[in-house]
């Protein structure tokens, strides 16, 4: 399952002129800081002599808007988190099936025609962004975008329903509970009791949000009601489960050209300080604290289980029917056993994340890796697949 580098060149747009990219970022979602951070990276690198960048901010009110096309605005500083803000002009897309343009509009203005768009790059991460609702926009206009449909990301950013079909297709998931807003409205007590068999500790999650947000590691029953509230305040839907004891392994998966299968990097390890501020690797050691975790890519461990994380990141990806681009996430334990713990449809993606540094390593570098995403959604339609 060795990386193999792009080649070909990348279809025109139409009337042969450069390919039209839609930068899309910030969004509705608490992880809408991360989804800025990530558009800084492919702000500065994404090839501008093959691709005419047009950068489209989502504020927090939803709002969509030309924002500015500056790396440094929307990257991460030591003071503030970087945000979208809803402006005066407001941006439409999409009027019927055979009209891909952008059109801004303002009050007691005559809208403004902005051009055809040929493809979007959505860096949105968490709801309405990574759960399948903008992927259907796009495919109401048919307009081509980078990464998984509608189903796929649905299904993967609920961690309850990705576990259920991981199973279903043999994949080593690890022991968990779900607890729905009905059942914890109804009975907060008999919920909690639920999650008695999975032992101390256990990571309390929202079931369908990213970048360890919302995520507490809790070590006794006294602190699993204060967790699950903390979770809920992201989520209604909370997903409690038992710590796996093993190392933290990355796989990053990219789309296979045409009808070939997908291709898996060299899978990497995080190594968390955990002598530092972080028990294990939270939103701080992600994104903020650069001396809390390390990535080692290729991880140290033997060429069979290498392959095995390789082939079983395949898997995950095809199990859920992704497309694009993937991170798995496994733990692989003291006694050989490797455990996946979930899937990314849309992983963080600046430079420094760990989904680019995989490829980096395994010998498709930052610019080259966005090009072969742009080119996988050009050449792949839009609807039924």
């Amino acid at each position: 399952m060795s990386a193999v580098t792009p080649a070909g060149s990348t279809p025109a747009g139409s009337n042969g002129r450069k390919p039209r990219v839609a930068v899309l970022f910030g969004g509705r979602s608490s992880e809408h800081a991360v989804s800025c951070v990530t558009a800084a990276g492919v702000l500065q690198f994404i090839d501008r002599d093959k691709y005419d960048v047009v950068p489209v901010g989502i504020a927090k009110n939803g709002q969509w808007s030309l924002v500015a096309d500056d790396p440094a605005q929307w990257s991460l500083s030591s003071d503030t988190l970087p945000e979208v803000t809803a402006s005066v002009e407001s941006l439409t897309v999409g009027q019927s099936l055979d009209d891909r343009q952008l059109v801004a509009v303002a009050p007691e203005q005559m809208p403004r025609q902005l051009g055809e768009i040929d493809v979007v790059l959505p860096l949105l991460h968490g709801p309405f962004g990574e759960d399948g609702t903008i992927q259907g926009l796009f495919e109401l206009v048919d307009l081509r975008y980078v990464g998984a449909g509608v189903l796929a990301s649905a299904v993967s950013m609920d961690k309850h329903f990705m576990k259920v079909i991981f199973e279903s297709v043999g994949l080593n998931v690890g022991p968990y509970v779900v607890i729905t807003d009905k059942q914890w409205n109804r009975d907060a007590e008999e919920a909690m009791s639920r999650t008695a068999g999975l032992g101390f500790p256990v990571f309390v999650k929202p079931a369908r949000a990213g970048s360890s947000v919302g995520i507490s590691k809790v070590g006794s029953r006294d602190g699993l009601l204060a967790a699950i509230e903390s979770a809920r305040e992201h989520d209604p839907k909370v997903l409690v489960e038992a710590a796996v004891e093993g190392r933290e392994i990355e796989c990053a998966v990219l789309g296979g050209r045409n009808s070939f299968d997908a291709r898996a990097s060299m899978p990497g390890e995080i190594v968390v300080d955990h002598a530092g501020a972080h028990e294990f690797y939270d939103f701080e050691a992600k994104y903020v604290d650069d001396t809390a975790a390390a990535l080692t890519c290729p991880a140290d461990l033997p060429d069979e289980v290498t392959e095995r994380i390789q082939t079983q990141a395949v898997q995950a990806f095809d199990a859920v029917e992704a497309e694009g681009l993937s991170r798995v996430d496994f733990f692989y334990t003291p006694d050989g056993e490797v455990v996946v713990n979930e899937i990314n449809t849309m992983p963080g993606f600046t430079p420094t994340s760990m989904y680019p540094q995989m490829w980096a390593k395994s010998g498709i570098g930052y610019t080259d890796l966005i090009d072969e995403l742009i080119y996988l959604a050009l050449n792949r339609k839009t609807g039924l697949r």
